[in-house]
């Protein structure tokens, strides 16, 4: 084959990534296509053919081109195009810097518009090097990505060494998420761990709604696949909103007491990023109470923040103020810019408190809302919220358990009936606790209640609702879920409770499958071994709470001592 590669036989399809919580479009990935035109069997032989050849370096960057071109015909304000790397590229012994800076020039484009995703396939040998050339593009004003994260052997340690921008987790880890608790651990582990680390989280191929919902509720940022859109060659069906299915909701609200009170947010006025120095002066000069400046993009996107103090020394002289009003002295706002601690308001002050906690020498903490500057919350204010917030969860949560309380319970079925919201209802009773807890006493009873409180959590994915009200009774509420699929969970939860409960027998228990112990009218009787009963109340968007109320007394009667689900339907 030779080694001439005609990239005009090639083309650029463009897939969106949009926000998770609004369906608005923040960025492309553009994916090569029409290899086999030049004969090659996939992307794959395509570019280990390029790297073998030692042109990757060459080839790739009339790829870029190509790409870029097409990309500013896209009729959308503020968009961010991802660009696959391969690792290999860096390697070519003709590779050097500056070549795509001409072209974003060229094409009257910010290096701030372009992310370069870097998968973690490839072995990444020479740990300093691609350190530093990837710290050499972020230094540029250029975004990273690690791409298909989670697939291959050096995840962590590329994201380590990498301080990414973004992560996208491959589309192994998402298909059928709803489905599988340990995929859905998985992921929500990345998000937070990212969210930590100030790295925005892209969720990739989603093709279902119910994939979208936990994508959703786990937190990431940006949703990419299927559901939103297929890639597409043509750019005029590149739209600014996605909205197919309305799957995307208006409101972000995050759960009971979870949420940031906007009154503890200060509206601190930002400067933007192309803002002379003589402009920084007179912000200070004019906002006297304040000792910094948030410094955002042209999409209102917080870039970090200036400090007064930092520019003292330039402002207080006797030539500071004239030399910041000539443009021959080129003074530039981002070699004063700092970088700052940042949460999105969605994702409440249990996480705004973990990531601040990180930090020791942090003034506070940056909040955005849909990925845009929203304000400011200050130490004394994050002090009150975190007070408030144990104050709430001190109230409200069962002090064995830690999970949520009655109110929680009270306000879940409120909210299910009032938003005409599809749900399943299941309330948990333990079947003869009584005479087991009299007779192997409290602690032992503890056990009981706490090792199904982990059965609970392990089983049942927290999107869901899980409370306990009290004693040996649970409750957990379902949405976005089929009856079959819950029916079957609790079976099985009931099976594994049974099953695991029997270790807190002694062995001639165990032996018998029965204890002997006084019944409540002084008795002396056997009874069968711990299990649980459980009844489930289906909702329908057309319930009625006072229906509800009366079918979950019969109900819960009907389903003691059942060793299945016992469930019924409002309509």
């Amino acid at each position: 084959m030779s080694t001439k590669i005609d990239v005009d036989k090639l083309d650029f399809a463009f897939q969106p990534i949009v926000n998770t919580y609004t369906g608005k479009i923040f960025a492309v990935e553009a994916l090569i296509r029409n290899v086999e035109a030049l004969e090659f069997e996939s992307i794959f032989h395509f570019f280990d053919t390029l790297a073998e050849k030692k042109i990757l370096y060459k080839v790739d960057m009339l790829l870029r081109k190509k790409a870029i071109k097409k990309y500013r015909k896209i009729n959308v304000n503020n968009l961010k195009l991802f660009y696959n790397i391969d690792n290999r590229f860096f390697t070519m012994p003709d590779f050097k810097f500056g070549e795509t800076a001409e072209l974003l020039e060229k094409y009257e484009l910010s290096k701030d518009s372009i992310c370069f995703e870097i998968t973690e396939h490839s072995s990444l040998d020479k740990d300093q090097e691609i350190k530093h050339i990837i710290s050499t593009y972020k230094s540029k004003n250029y975004n990273i990505a690690l791409d298909d994260f989670g697939t291959g052997i050096s995840g962590l340690h590329l994201l380590y060494i990498s301080d990414t921008n973004f992560i996208k987790i491959d589309k192994f880890f998402i298909e059928n998420i709803h489905k599988d608790a340990k995929k859905r651990l998985f992921c929500a582990s990345i998000v937070e761990m990212a969210h930590t680390m100030g790295i925005k989280v892209i969720a990739e191929g989603i093709e279902t709604k119910e994939e979208y919902y936990v994508c959703k509720e786990i937190k990431a940022d940006y949703i990419q696949g299927y559901l939103v859109s297929k890639p597409t060659l043509d750019v005029k069906e590149i739209k600014k909103f996605y909205t197919k299915e309305n799957i995307f909701e208006k409101d972000r609200r995050v759960s009971r007491g979870n949420f940031i009170d906007k009154s503890f947010i200060d509206k601190i006025d930002p400067l933007n990023v192309n803002a002379s120095l003589h402009e920084l002066f007179v912000y200070f000069k004019e906002h006297t109470l304040n000792t910094f400046v948030p410094i955002i993009d042209d999409e209102k996107k917080i870039l970090g923040a200036i400090y007064e103090v930092d520019i003292k020394e330039i402002s207080y002289s006797q030539y500071g103020l004239s030399l910041a009003k000539n443009d021959s002295f080129k003074a530039k706002l981002k070699s004063y810019i700092k970088p700052v601690l940042e949460i999105d308001i969605s994702w409440g002050i249990d996480k705004a408190l973990e990531i601040f906690n990180m930090q020791n020498d942090a003034k506070g903490i940056f909040v955005t809302k849909d990925s845009q500057y929203y304000g400011f919350i200050n130490l004394n204010n994050l002090l009150s919220l975190s007070y408030k917030r144990n104050i709430e969860i001190a109230q409200n949560q069962n002090p064995l358990t830690k999970l949520p309380g009655n109110n929680q319970i009270e306000s879940f079925i409120s909210n299910s009936f009032k938003n005409n919201k599809h749900a399943q209802i299941v309330y948990f009773d333990f079947n003869d606790f009584k005479p087991f807890n009299d007779t192997y006493g409290f602690r032992q009873g503890d056990r009981a209640i706490l090792m199904f409180s982990e059965i609970l959590q392990k089983n049942i994915s927290s999107e869901n609702f899980i409370a306990h009200v009290g004693g040996d009774d649970f409750f957990v509420g379902f949405t976005n879920s089929q009856y079959e699929d819950v029916y079957h969970l609790i079976k099985n939860i009931q099976e594994e409770f049974q099953s695991s409960a029997s270790s807190l027998y002694n062995e001639k228990d165990i032996a018998n499958a029965y204890m002997t112990s006084k019944d409540r009218f002084g008795v002396s009787r056997n009874f069968k071994l711990l299990s649980v009963s459980a009844a489930i109340i289906e909702i329908s968007t057309n319930s009625s709470l006072q229906q509800f109320n009366l079918c979950l007394g019969n109900i819960k009667s009907a389903s003691k001592k059942s060793s299945i689900p016992l469930g019924t339907s409002i309509f």
